[in-house]
């Protein structure tokens, strides 16, 4: 190529390379598709960024739903999510697998318990635990895409939510509220407390009929135990004398005049200085992590004077017994000897609990052992054969009885509250009998076993002599045993009046003292001869039963006083619920 032909062809090379316009177009044309495939992913992602955040939010929503609706929580998801704007709503049942679709929402709904106390955050939500206290929801869909779709893979949106709601009652076991026998409960109280306790039954009534904030109580006792700052549960993690528990009753706020003299009373004659763990009395359950001196929402914490007296005393007691000499108080009867012992009731069971479904509370298991005699009279001076003394030995052991909160609902919101109670009265075994080892009366890691027992003398009585003859020896037995859990239901109204429900194995209406008497086994002997006379049990042995069927009753009633002080009933639960809320379902990790 000739020197001038070079100089042209770089000429115009030169000029081509100087003009940038046609260079803009083509990087145009070439980057056009590039940038639109990249803003449609990006829109598309963006989508499904805010499809997925709405998503989590509608999850939520859902899991709050369903923990609310516990027994319907299929329909309370389904529900939800449809009301707001989910498509195509599909409940995904255990063991079943369903492939999300454009227009269809697959969830999974796992009730379960949740524990908050669980280190390990991943194991709080405990799956088909019950009672169940929360719901897990789970959600897959596959998300719209608008300009995308051929470029990235076909995305499913997987979000995941657990709500839990604890609902939770004040409930207690064995407070009765009942007239009583002052001199009974006085005896009794001075055998577990020592000292002297005299007070009147208008003291005891007053005592029955009051009621104290559990939570005021325990910011009384702290002051006394010197506790300046800290939970309720610190309070109750220490120990009092009963002394100090009746002293911090009667300043609680609001208590009548005539209670709270008679608190006074007993904690300034109670000599007892066992100390009693606080714990073994009340469980405050999640609201003892409050502040002294706060007060949970919408949940009363109540709790009865007198039982929450008792139980104390049943507890600083321990398994010890109390002996009481009632001598000839009791009306029909020439003596009467009362031997009680209380074992401890089942570690981790409070007389008074504030927790959730599941809580269980029970009373001590009690041995009561009666020795009453009967006279007959004065012989006639012209002599004769009588009757000299009757006794009844009568032994009665009662299993602790246990109520355990089983359901708290709340259909149309706060007052229309129902809470489920299984009441499980405590076995009784009773026996006419001598027993054969007394001194394992208070050993309740040992039954209890009898021999026949002496019921009556028979003496000839000559020349204002006396001279024994006949001892009739018998024992009897009874038990009701037909103890399975019964449920009592309180409501907003039976909740806010504080009502006791009794549940029983059985009609008790019949003596059960008449019932042992009468199913007497007998034998007859002459006394220092050891001979059988057993012609004679036709003649003295409806003589025997006779007379016996005549101290049944004040003997019963005296069971049943002595009973009822220490909460418990033969075959009765009592049962009351002195607080409930269904609180509010919240999310929970």
């Amino acid at each position: 190529m000739s020197p001038r032909v070079r100089t042209e062809v770089g000429r115009i090379a030169r000029r081509l390379l100087a003009d940038k316009k046609a260079n803009f177009a083509v990087m145009t044309a070439l980057i056009a598709p590039v940038a639109l495939a990249l803003a449609a992913v990006a829109i598309d992602e963006a989508s499904i960024y805010t499809e997925r955040r709405q998503a989590q939010a509608m999850v939520d929503l859902a899991a709050i739903t369903a923990a609310s609706n516990m027994t319907n929580v299929n329909t309370a998801v389904v529900t939800t999510l449809t009301d707001n704007g989910m498509p195509g709503v599909v409940v995904q049942a255990s063991g079943q697998t369903i492939a999300p679709a454009v227009g269809k929402t697959v969830v999974t709904v796992t009730q379960g318990r949740y524990a908050s106390t669980t280190t390990n955050v991943t194991q709080r939500f405990q799956a088909g635990v019950t009672p169940y206290n929360a719901v897990r929801v789970t959600l897959a869909k596959i998300p719209a895409r608008y300009f995308a779709s051929s470029l990235i893979p076909t995305p499913v949106i997987g979000t995941q939510a657990t709500a839990s709601m604890t609902p939770q009652a004040t409930f207690s076991v064995g407070s009765r509220l009942l007239s009583v026998n002052g001199g009974i409960l006085n005896a009794l109280l001075s055998g577990l407390l020592g000292g002297n306790i005299s007070l009147s039954v208008m003291d005891y009534n007053g005592l029955i009929s009051a009621d104290v904030s559990a939570l005021s109580f325990i910011s009384a006792l702290a002051t006394q135990l010197n506790i300046t700052a800290g939970t309720y549960s610190d309070v109750l993690a220490s120990k009092a004398t009963v002394g100090q528990i009746a002293t911090a009753m009667a300043n609680v706020p609001g208590l009548g005049n005539t209670a709270k003299v008679a608190l006074q009373t007993i904690a300034s004659k109670s000599t007892s200085t066992v100390k009693i763990p606080l714990s073994s009395l009340i469980d405050l359950g999640s609201v003892g992590s409050l502040g002294i001196g706060q007060q949970p929402a919408g949940l009363g914490v109540d709790a009865s004077a007198m039982g929450m007296l008792t139980a104390a005393a049943v507890l600083a007691n321990g398994t010890n017994q109390a002996a009481v000499d009632l001598g000839a108080t009791i009306p029909g009867l020439l003596s009467t000897k009362l031997n009680i012992a209380i074992g401890e009731p089942a570690q981790s069971s409070p007389w008074l609990a504030v927790d959730g479904i599941g809580t269980t509370v029970r009373t001590a298991q009690t041995r009561i052992k009666l020795t009453a005699s009967v006279g007959i009279g004065t012989p006639g001076l012209s002599g004769g054969i009588s009757l000299l003394a009757v006794n009844l030995p009568l032994n009665v052991e009662v299993a602790y009885a246990e109520a355990k909160l089983t359901d708290i609902t709340c259909p149309t919101g706060p007052s229309s509250i129902s809470v489920s109670i299984a009441a499980h009265p405590g076995i009784a075994q009773l026996n006419l009998a001598n027993s054969n080892n007394p001194s394992g009366f208070a050993d309740f890691s040992q039954p209890q076993t009898f021999t026949d027992a002496d019921i009556a003398d028979v003496s000839l009585h000559l020349l204002l002599v006396n001279i024994p003859l006949i001892q009739v020896m018998g024992s009897a037995a009874t038990a009701i045993t037909n103890n399975s859990p019964q449920t009592l239901t309180f409501s907003a109204t039976d909740i806010a009046n504080k009502t006791v429900k009794t549940v029983s194995t059985r009609n008790i209406s019949q003596s059960l003292t008449t019932s042992l008497v009468n199913n007497l086994s007998l034998s007859v002997n002459v006394l220092g001869l050891g001979i059988d006379l057993t012609a004679l049990l036709g003649t003295v042995k409806p003589a025997v039963v006779t007379l016996l069927n005549t101290v049944t009753a004040p003997v019963d009633d005296l069971l049943y006083n002595v009973l009822s002080a220490l909460g418990v009933g033969v075959g009765q639960a009592d049962v009351r619920v002195t607080g409930a809320t269904c609180g509010r379902a919240v999310l929970v990790q």
